[in-house]
């Protein structure tokens, strides 16, 4: 049965009058009349009753009103149905590797969007250390990864997906969260938490910002994990350097200042993946971050 003839049918029974109706659909009145004289051939049934008052609605035509446009709405679903197939390539897992400071803002922003712009790609997670994901990437085990950006990760291809600034974190009673403004001078002579070689990439970033302002940090701790510098700062060990995506993690007793560090000294984020990798659901994954 032709949908068109469908649609036609649907618009005169809505407007109850042949020239309305074919003004709508954007034709004459003459093919509009021979559709409904062939759909009624078709059904064997007389579904509009015309006369010089006008157009009604047969006992057939009503019945038949509600079942043309269930039919209707079915292929406007197959329709968007195929669309999006077409537009995402719906389908498949992708394994995508993530660290611990991945999950304060971005990964969970990207899994919202993934569920709902590509629902019908599984997004298998898998945690682990940036080394241990561009490993995972180069033997097959993961598709993309979310990493800080290093000189091993150089044959693989990446894109920056994510930019933070640094925010200073220190005890809520401490001197220094009474400042209207912050900079890095500030932290000369102040107990200081920073970064293990365990996070070589924001260990070496906090060390140049302290550097280029000229201060020489008294470090009384150093740890790998942001989690772990915020529960020192909550203990009042110290105040500590840290992307501004670890305010999401709300330590009791910690407050998160801006402090002006300089152009450039930016905290980021690389998406990661093996450019040969054939994984057809890799693709709209990728997509998406870009318009992240």
């Amino acid at each position: 049965m032709d949908l068109g003839h469908l649609r036609s049918f649907v618009c005169v029974a809505e407007e109850l009058h042949f020239g309305r109706a074919a003004r709508r659909l954007g034709m004459t009145q003459p093919p509009l009349s021979r559709q409904i004289q062939l759909l009624e051939a078709r059904l064997g049934a007389v579904l509009l009753d015309r006369s010089r008052h006008g157009v009604a609605l047969t006992a057939a035509g009503r019945a038949f009103l509600a079942e043309a446009r269930a039919v209707l709405a079915a292929g406007e679903r197959a329709v968007q149905t195929a669309r999006r197939a077409m537009e995402h390539r719906t389908g498949g897992a992708v394994k995508l590797g993530f660290f611990s400071a991945s999950t304060y803002a971005f990964l969970p922003k990207l899994i919202a969007r993934a569920r709902a712009e590509l629902p019908g790609t599984e997004i298998v997670l898998r945690e682990m250390s940036g080394a241990a994901q561009l490993e995972a990437l180069r033997v097959g085990r993961l598709d993309i990864g979310l990493v800080r950006p290093s000189q091993d990760m150089l044959t693989l291809s990446s894109r920056c997906v994510s930019k933070e600034e640094l925010v200073l974190a220190l005890p809520l009673a401490h001197p220094l969260g009474a400042r209207r403004r912050l900079v890095l001078r500030d932290l000369q002579d102040q107990d200081f938490i920073g970064y293990s070689e365990e996070g070589p990439y924001m260990r070496g970033l906090v060390a140049r910002a302290l550097s280029g302002a000229g201060v020489t940090p008294r470090i009384v701790q150093s740890v790998a994990q942001a989690q772990t510098i915020l529960s020192l700062v909550s203990a009042g060990m110290g105040v500590a350097l840290l992307p501004s995506d670890a305010r999401q993690i709300g330590f009791a007793n910690v407050a998160i200042r801006p402090v002006a560090v300089p152009p450039g000294l930016t905290v980021e984020l690389y998406a990661v993946w093996k450019a040969e990798n054939d994984n057809a659901a890799l693709g709209p994954l990728q997509g998406l971050l870009q318009r992240l």
